[in-house]
């Protein structure tokens, strides 16, 4: 995945236009991945949803729910191979659910569900341990990485070597909608070199761990999407419970109008498909039928403005996966005239074809470069005359887009040196095609029909609040499951003031829709970053530490195994072993270490801190470049680097500068990394004693 770096994104933008790509009507009918026996004379009515098929996991030695649709009054019966029955009759509605005991461990086991004539089979069934895991890009980002620079350490060899019919993967289809979803799309898959290159890093490492310690068969539902709000994975009705989202799902009732004429308007243009295409080949040499907007004399008088650099998402663009031409006319010397000049463009995301006066220049056509600063040699017969055009067409196919960088990173220069031209500020733009589900849909660029597209009330998008819950998580329940993991926050790094709540609300929404009781919920704390400037992280860290005051909840710090250079730090299979320590420790009894120091509170003697812990035997400082990451204040709050002494299971904190203190931060800002761990080689949270 990439950056999100939209601070203050706007969920629901007024003006400019997304689009609702919800897996719904027919598509969802196709039913379950479980074999069919259809009487001759009688059409099928008997389905039941995605989330059971061939291959699944079912919860061990206790009572399942099994759910779906069929003919009202028509009696339902169930028959596991391992001997237990269950009925259900169909109600009015033409809904059933019936619920069937479980064993302990084992299979392969069959079940069959009947209706009249019709019958289901469901083969291959494994009873074990089934967890869901979700969030955004850190949980999404796969075993084989995104190549080439967004890499998972260990993953090569785990891929090799992931061959086992006893881990098994659901992965659901990214899909948003803005009504609850009976079903999605996805199907159970036994882990293989096949099947794990595309799956969830965190979640297959994390499964991995409980297979190897507990060697029964485990069950993973990967079900997230990158760049997106902890607001977009809670109900409608579980989020009203915070008076901003009070009204929400009405507003998101009265958009559907619009969304219809919208995608309508949508299907009507041409389009190209992607979806089957090599990652490091889809995007690459695709003709959009937009040549024309390369050239220096094209009149792009008709074109919006926007400011750059920015990510799109903070414009009227809004959250907008795409093709989208920016173009800029400039001045330059006379004496450039002729010579061969430099252009930089900082860094786009993600992908670009760039043209100066109708020549290309450069392009990075392949994921990955997302953060890669654009460094273009324009020709020396290129610049005929003072007056240039520069001209980029960025591709984005997920997350924020756009010439994002700093001001001072957009310049054109000689190259044999010289003072640059800043080229920041007003670009004209037009979106060309909209990337939805592995297609891009074709706006005429000689007419610029995308400013004629219906408009729809509200900007709906992934980022909307409970959209994804709708598509994500709703089709799920009430799948029986042991617990989730979750490896989320930083897209909500701009309200973490609401974070506490929000993931409150959240987990609690989730245990009462899954109907499997107060189950374990184990997170990723965010890893060290550099954002951009007054992002302040740490308090987002602070809100995430906060959570653990959440009933069967459970935290994995990665201080110490984040890259403050890339948001997706590739050493995954740490993460995925963390959040198994908890899982291991609390909910299955292995005596497992699973939390590093965690401060518990501070007294002052005199001209020192002392600190104390919980998890802190053994407490140990590794500094960084020969710091400790600690800083001390008095009572006018200015912080001075701090010297640490450890006394047992505690430190104590002090510095010439501050005579008489009051407080103490550790790792307070984007991207302290840790330096304290304890004898577990757990690291410790970032932290302050001064406002909790």
């Amino acid at each position: 995945m990439k950056k999100y770096f939209s601070l203050l994104v706007i969920v629901l933008m007024i003006a400019g236009f997304s689009s609702l790509f919800s897996q719904v009507g027919s598509e969802l009918q196709e039913g379950s991945q479980g074999s069919s026996q259809v009487g001759k004379k009688e059409a099928q009515t008997l389905w039941m949803p995605s989330i059971f098929s061939d291959n699944m996991v079912v919860q061990r030695e206790t009572e399942i729910p099994l759910w779906g649709k069929g003919i009202p009054g028509m009696n339902i019966k169930i028959e596991a191979s391992w001997g237990e029955k269950g009925s259900a009759v169909v109600n009015p509605e033409g809904k059933w659910e019936a619920k069937i005991k479980t064993l302990k461990a084992g299979g392969p086991f069959t079940i069959s569900v009947v209706m009249g004539n019709e019958t289901i089979n469901y083969k291959n069934v494994l009873s074990g341990e089934v967890w869901v895991c979700s969030g955004q890009s850190n949980m999404e980002m796969p075993l084989s990485g995104w190549p080439p620079k967004d890499l998972i350490e260990e993953g090569t060899e785990a891929i090799e070597n992931s061959a086992s019919n006893t881990i098994r993967l659901f992965e659901v289809t990214k899909a948003y909608s803005t009504k609850k979803e009976d079903d999605c799309k996805g199907t159970w898959q036994e882990a293989n070199p096949e099947t794990t290159p595309s799956f969830s890093a965190t979640a297959y490492f994390f499964g991995k761990k409980l297979f190897d310690e507990l060697k029964v068969p485990i069950g993973l539902i990967h079900t997230s999407w990158g760049g997106t709000r902890i607001e977009s994975w809670i109900s409608a009705d579980a989020l009203s419970k915070m008076d901003k989202y009070k009204n929400f799902q009405k507003i998101l009732d009265e958009s559907n109008e619009g969304y219809t004429k919208l995608m309508k308007w949508l299907e009507g243009h041409k389009t190209i498909d992607v979806s089957g295409k090599p990652e490091l080949e889809k995007f690459v040499n695709l003709d959009f039928d937009d040549s024309e907007c390369a050239e220096s004399d094209y009149d792009d008088s008709d074109w919006l403005s926007i400011n750059l650099p920015t990510g799109w998402e903070n414009s009227k663009i809004g959250n907008y996966d795409g093709v989208i031409w920016f173009r800029k006319k400039i001045e330059i010397p006379n004496e450039w005239v002729g010579k061969e000049l430099v252009l930089e463009l900082g860094p786009i995301d993600d992908m670009d074809v760039t043209y100066v006066n109708g020549v290309k220049v450069g392009a990075y056509e392949t994921g990955g470069y997302w953060q890669t600063p654009r460094v273009y040699t324009v020709p020396k017969d290129v610049a005929k005359s003072n007056i240039i055009t520069i001209a980029t067409r960025v591709i984005d196919n997920k997350g924020g887009g756009g010439i994002y960088g700093q001001n001072e990173m957009l310049k054109i220069y000689k190259k044999d040196g010289g003072d640059p031209i800043f080229i920041a500020g007003e670009w004209n733009y037009l979106p060309v095609a909209e990337y939805l589900g592995g297609r891009f849909f074709v706006f005429n660029a000689k007419n610029g029909d995308y400013l004629d597209a219906p408009k729809s009330e509200i900007n709906i998008s992934e980022q909307a609040p409970t959209v994804l819950y709708n598509a994500m998580i709703a089709p799920l329940v009430p799948y029986k499951i042991k617990g989730a993991i979750w490896y989320q926050g930083e897209s909500n790094v701009g309200n973490f003031a609401e974070y506490p709540q929000l993931m409150s609300i959240m987990i609690n929404n989730w245990r009462n829709e899954f109907k499997s009781g107060e189950f374990p919920f184990y997170y990723t704390q965010i890893a060290p970053y550099r954002y951009r400037e007054g992002t302040n992280s740490q308090y987002l860290r602070e809100a995430q530490l906060k959570s653990l005051s959440i009933p069967k909840a459970g935290m994995a710090v990665t201080m110490d195994i984040g890259n403050i250079e890339n948001i997706h730090p590739g050493n995954k299979k740490s993460v995925g072993d963390r959040l198994a320590a908890w899982a291991l420790n609390k909910d299955y009894k292995i005596n497992v270490p699973y939390s590093g120091p965690i401060y518990k509170e501070q007294r002052i003697e005199g001209n020192k801190v002392i600190l104390s812990f919980d998890y802190g035997r053994g407490l140990e400082i590794k500094p960084i470049n020969g710091k400790n990451n600690f800083q001390i204040a008095g009572a006018n709050k200015v912080f001075y680097d701090a010297d640490v002494k450890i006394n047992g299971d505690e430190l104590i904190i002090s510095s010439k500068e501050v005579a008489e203190p009051m407080s103490v931060r550790y790792c307070w800002s984007d991207i302290l990394e840790g330096t304290l761990f304890n004898q577990d080689r757990l690291p410790a949270p970032s932290f302050r004693t001064d406002s909790w």
